[in-house]
């Protein structure tokens, strides 16, 4: 009786001891109340519920994602790592809206026998990584934690995808997301190793959602990443796609993805020489090309009919034979 009413007459005790209101039942029977007490509590109706096997949620509320994962991390101990969808969504990756209930997918050391249960995915591993603190959260290093959510997902649009938003915006190399495939299960590689050896010779992975839609175009740019040379031989540019027939240029860039100042400053060095040269130039965010399709193909498109009643630039693709003679 005495610990029973070491909670019951200060009820701010069980708090202090959950986490995000989440709290184990074994936490709650240490603080002295029966489990009894504890069952009847998450009855329906009662004020709190079961989240998980030895799990309780201090309120019968919808649970918030904050609560899901630490009652995940709290059912599966201490050496728990969370990865996948959780994961990138916590590094800040914008992902394909996933069907059904939102799951957690947590790592543990392979010697641990623990099962997955409710909104919980249990992964035992030999290669458990350090894990990255972000909001007090354990979270796998974020090549870890994009490729453990390709190798789930099923959709060939939806894992490329991931993968671009892991490139793009989590600063990871295509190489570094391939080893990082080759040092784990093969299973469920398939369709990203196949991507990431599509996209090793393209300079911008942006470039490969773009090539899709240039496709549709009634005129397709007639070139990629070609260089261009002014009428002395000297360099203009090399833009992402370029039609010589009218002297278009399509660049695929924009400060969203420019993390140095120096390559900021160098798209400005570039769009000078395209406006000496006369070129005309569209700029496309690389999010507008799977939020705004439509609208990116209707802006070539018009940008494609205005050249065509232009006088074409002084650009060539190869330098001048006469510029050559001269040269030597």
């Amino acid at each position: 009786m005495k610990q029973r009413g070491r909670w019951a007459a200060n009820p701010e005790i069980i708090a202090q001891h959950s986490t995000h209101q989440a709290i184990r039942a074994m936490t709650l029977e240490s603080l002295g109340m029966n489990s009894k007490v504890i069952y009847r509590r998450c009855l329906p109706g009662g004020t709190w519920q079961r989240l998980l096997p030895g799990v309780i949620l201090l309120h019968n509320n919808d649970p918030t994602p904050d609560q899901l994962v630490h009652a995940a991390l709290l059912y599966a101990g201490e050496s728990a790592i969370v990865t996948g969808e959780e994961a990138c969504l916590r590094y800040g990756l914008r992902l394909p809206s996933a069907d059904g209930p939102r799951q957690v997918h947590l790592l543990v050391p392979h010697r641990k026998k623990l099962n997955s249960a409710e909104f919980v995915t249990i992964e035992r591993t030999r290669y458990l990584p350090a894990p990255w603190q972000r909001d007090g959260v354990p979270l796998a290093p974020i090549v870890r934690a994009a490729t453990d959510l390709v190798r789930r997902t099923r959709n060939s649009e939806s894992v490329s995808r991931i993968l671009i938003e892991a490139i793009q915006r989590g600063s990871c190399s295509p190489q570094a997301l391939a080893e990082e495939l080759n040092r784990g299960s093969q299973r469920g590689t398939a369709i990203p190793r196949r991507l990431l050896a599509e996209w090793s010779d393209v300079r911008s992975v942006a470039e490969a959602e773009a090539q899709k839609l240039a496709a549709l175009l009634p005129n397709p740019p007639t070139h990629q990443n070609a260089v261009l040379y002014d009428r002395s031989g000297g360099y203009a540019g090399r833009p992402d796609f370029w039609w010589d027939d009218v002297g278009l240029a399509w660049e695929i860039d924009s400060v969203e993805f420019h993390f140095r100042s120096a390559d900021y400053a160098r798209t400005l060095r570039r769009n000078t020489r395209y406006a000496a040269l006369g070129i005309a130039v569209v700029q496309t965010l690389p999010s507008r090309l799977r939020t705004e399709p439509k609208a990116v193909l209707d802006e070539l498109s018009d940008a494609y009919r205005a050249a065509e009643t232009r006088p074409r630039p002084p650009v060539s693709l190869h330098i001048p034979p006469e510029d050559l003679r001269t040269a030597g």
